[in-house]
């Protein structure tokens, strides 16, 4: 059974569903930004189908959390993250998408009795420089009027090498969000260049085991492969790498059945 609840922060609410076994091991879920929870359906329905109790989170800013908070950064996801887990009875494995891998890494080197694991789905955890075409795209996405439009229509899609069965409903669903009143300032805030310089620093300090996954198409990197061994070996833990081939940005929903399997081993192993 799945339950929509809210988790009251200093600035706002958080929006997370939880589903599967009250008593299983805990997972919660991050996505990155500019998406939505709804990223880690196919992903939560098999890890809950295994006995695992998982939590999927809304951004704050995006979704069905509130709008306008005074901080968006990667820090500020991370206290939510420890949060969650908190409410929720921890320690969990945390899984981060993107942006939210970045947070995911902070949450785990801030408090270690909190995080058993942590699973990096095409993660950020260090900037790279941009191309001037990057640029110039991020600075329209980055004015409202003009992002509105582009970053679903245009910037979301072209991160996915295999779109999933319900990605025309999963559009919609973030179009919608992003047309609320503010609900605009926190990709525009996000995508702000600089976001994960305090994240590779604290690579080493992470003592979790890791799951590093990458799609071998990711396109937000310009060697996808290098990028996951680069995180794997700068972690201070024990960490493994899954590279799916022909899969772009959003693995946890262009490659559940990939992915799920692997994220369940990791759950097993850290009890």
């Amino acid at each position: 059974m799945t339950m929509v609840r809210f988790l009251e922060r200093p600035g706002g609410r958080l929006a997370y569903e939880l589903t599967g076994d009250p008593e299983g091991p805990l997972v919660v879920c991050c996505p990155g930004m500019g998406d939505l929870r709804s990223s880690y359906r196919m992903l939560a329905d098999r890890l809950a189908a295994g006995g695992t109790r998982v939590a999927s989170v809304d951004l704050r800013g995006h979704g069905q959390s509130d709008v306008g908070w005074p901080d968006y950064s990667p820090a500020a996801v991370a206290g939510d993250l420890l949060a969650l887990v908190e409410e929720l009875g921890g320690p969990a494995v945390l899984v981060g998408n993107s942006y939210g891998g970045s947070a995911a890494v902070l949450a785990a080197a801030r408090e270690p009795a909190a995080v058993s694991g942590l699973v990096l789905l095409g993660a950020f955890v260090r900037d790279h420089p941009r191309s001037v075409a990057q640029r110039v795209q991020i600075g329209l996405i980055r004015r409202a009027r003009p992002g509105r439009v582009l970053w679903p229509a245009v910037a979301w899609p072209a991160l996915f090498r295999r779109r999933p069965a319900d990605f025309v409903e999963r559009r919609a669903e973030l179009k919608a969000a992003l047309a609320r009143p503010r609900g605009y300032e926190a990709l525009a805030a996000m995508m702000a260049p600089g976001q994960h310089r305090d994240t590779e620093p604290q690579l080493g300090r992470v003592r979790a085991p890791a799951l590093v996954v990458m799609g071998g198409s990711d396109p937000d990197f310009p060697d996808p492969a290098a990028e996951a061994r680069f995180t794997a070996a700068a972690l201070g833990g024990p960490a493994d790498v899954l590279l799916l081939d022909g899969v772009g940005h959003y693995s946890q929903a262009e490659a559940a059945d990939e992915v799920a399997p692997a994220v369940a081993a990791l759950v097993a192993k850290v009890g």
